[in-house]
């Protein structure tokens, strides 16, 4: 096999520290596999001694192939592995844990909804808060920031304290750990007992990992102590990459990698062989607006090929169905459909676009839970006031909306299955609480006008006639969360309601919807061919011929929420990766309304530069 110099220097490493910055499609697992191959065969280091950490599974089990192979299938006993599995294996030694020690995700989801009932929260999106709630509290874990000086974006700070001490006391109670634990109690156990760490030490002389730039700071703490006292340690990453910061990934650690260990030698892999080169150059001049990073110097080793296609359009709707007559003309040109990737910023981003693909009969594959924006519990409560308008009278309808927004009406009041008004606002009348039974009788009157509108304009007046935004800004406040955040699902919902000139057509296409999405479900998990529909946080390390990514639009890229400088470096590097995915030819797209708002283009389309 040949290797350019960079390369070269990198495989034929053997002591002490080495940070390799490998920039995208320069070859990093070439790189491993191999400085894994010369300790053994040239330097005669025990397989054994040789550790080799990775992110996820299937990057460890792809790692492990590639070097089975090179070692032309003969069995060496090298430990490739997760971070976490690395952790658990001394935690198994160490304390007798086993699989079912591991607590599995529907238990953590079941322990906080017992807490959250008992603590009597409200909470209308409980699935999402649940996870939401877990991310933070896996955030605390992995940063070591003391729980009293920890503050919540997903609730009050007194209420996560009581959620994450009452979830902690369930799992202790039942010998439980989650995946957070298995770091936390790694560093204690190896911080505690010099024995034991002295034993892991000599096992693993020599350690090399793999997407160094998503390490978070209790990760590196315990390999620093495995590594000690001789610091073989050989990382491998790109700090332009580093797009996991919600999850305690750190691309400081990278960037301060030679304070901590001021012998280290560095190496840059400056060769990308996956992209042409004006894919490079424009990605080049892009991340190069980010401060806070490795300067480098990265060639192209493929010439020039198709410009980057910038190009602007007025809404999404005409966004993608130019983009589903491009996947078609390239898939008459020979391409297949498993060459082509669709990228966006957020995974609620691409419902249009799917149901635009379905109309079409065009075959796609999601890399990630794209939920159904119908089953949201926005949606459900718009649904449900339409539902009403078209004549249903069922408890259960009413039940759902009857305080949204808040008319202050009892569920006492509601005593028949089947709901009569006039009875309804006699029960307030004979009350003596007559204000109670006119709210009975506007919302009687706002059914009406709903029952005479179309889809569209019924969205619309639920949101600012009735008085539904302000609930949702009041739900917002009490759960301290940013409004915005919910009233973009009511635009999503109004946009979508556009098309379709009566509800009976609007709930036609929701039904069929609702059930090509499981179909599509089912069809995935039989490995169905098709176009990817990806994240750009799920499309890094993977590559294709073509990439689209749409919406490139202020607000989505860089996202709204992103302020702070370290935040938009993130997302600057967050569509670094997404352009650096495309091999052959790169569509960028934007619209000038994004969910029926005017938007402006990103920046970053800017900072791309003009294509030679």
């Amino acid at each position: 096999m040949s290797f350019n110099t960079s390369q070269t220097e990198a495989i034929g490493h053997v002591k002490g520290p080495m940070l390799v910055l490998a920039g995208p499609g320069s070859g990093k697992t070439l790189v491993i596999t191999e400085r894994t191959r010369n300790l053994i065969v040239q330097e005669h280091i025990p397989p054994t001694e040789i550790l080799v950490i990775t992110f996820t599974k299937a990057a460890a089990r792809e790692m492990q192939e590639r070097f089975c192979r090179r070692m032309e299938g003969k069995s060496y006993p090298v430990t490739f592995g997760t971070f976490h599995a690395v952790f658990f294996g001394i935690l198994k030694h160490a304390y007798g844990y086993r699989a079912e020690n591991i607590i599995r995700e529907e238990q953590k989801y079941q322990f906080l909804r017992e807490i959250i009932e008992k603590l009597r929260l409200e909470v209308e999106d409980e699935k999402e808060f649940i996870g939401d709630i877990l991310g933070e509290i896996g955030l605390v874990k992995n940063t070591g920031i003391p729980l009293a000086h920890y503050y919540p974006v997903n609730c009050a700070q007194e209420v996560f304290q009581e959620l994450y001490r009452a979830y902690e006391k369930k799992m202790r109670a039942k010998r439980l750990i989650d995946f957070d634990d298995m770091l936390v109690y790694c560093y204690e156990l190896l911080t505690q007992r010099a024995d034991i760490l002295k034993g892991w030490q000599s096992r693993f002389r020599y350690i090399l990992i793999d997407e160094f730039q998503d390490i978070n700071k209790l990760q590196f703490d315990i390999v620093k102590l495995l590594a000690a006292p001789e610091d073989n340690l050989f990382v491998v990453g790109d700090d332009d990459q580093s797009i996991y910061r919600f999850r305690g990934a750190k691309p400081e650690i990278m960037l301060g990698f030679q304070q901590v260990y001021p012998q280290a030698k560095q190496v840059l892999l400056d060769v990308n062989y996956r992209s042409q080169s004006r894919i490079v150059e424009g990605a080049l001049r892009l991340i190069g607006h980010n401060q806070e990073r490795f300067l480098k110097d990265i060639k192209a080793s493929r010439p020039a090929g198709t410009p980057v296609e910038i190009r602007r359009f007025p809404d999404q709707y005409t966004q993608n169905r130019h983009l589903i007559e491009t996947v078609i003309r390239y898939r008459g040109e020979g391409s297949a459909w498993e060459d082509m990737a669709v990228l966006f910023r957020t995974n609620t981003q691409p419902r249009l676009l799917m149901e635009q693909l379905l109309s079409y009969n065009i075959p796609f594959r999601t890399r990630d839970n794209i939920p159904n924006l119908y089953e949201h519990w926005i949606a459900k409560d718009i649904l449900t006031y339409i539902r009403l308008a078209m004549g249903s009278r069922a408890r259960a309808d009413f039940l759902k909306i009857i305080n949204r927004p808040k008319r202050y009406i009892t569920r006492e009041s509601l005593d028949a299955p089947v709901i009569d008004f006039r009875t309804w606002a006699d029960f307030y009348y004979e009350n003596k609480q007559p204000w109670v039974a006119e709210r009975i009788q506007q919302l009687e009157a706002d059914l009406r006008v709903l029952s005479r509108i179309s889809p569209f304009a019924a969205v619309n007046y639920i949101r600012s006639g009735i008085g539904y935004e302000d609930y949702l800004r009041e739900y917002a406040d009490y759960r301290k969360i940013k409004a915005e955040e919910l009233l973009e699902v009511l635009d999503e919902l109004q946009e979508g309601a556009r098309a379709h000139k009566t509800y009976e057509e609007w709930f036609a296409h929701i039904e069929e919807y609702t059930k090509e999405l499981a179909e599509l479900s089912r069809k995935q998990a039989l490995k169905a061919e098709g176009i990817s529909l990806a994240t750009l946080h799920s499309a890094k390390g993977l590559e294709y011929p073509i990439v689209f990514i749409v919406d490139v639009n202020e607000g989505l890229m860089p996202y709204k929420k992103a302020v702070l400088p370290a935040e938009l470096e993130e997302e600057r590097r967050m569509f670094y990766v997404g352009v650096t995915r495309a091999k052959d030819r790169l569509h960028l797209y934007y619209s000038g309304k994004v969910n029926g708002r005017e938007t402006e283009p990103s920046r970053f389309l800017e900072e791309m530069g003009k294509q030679g």
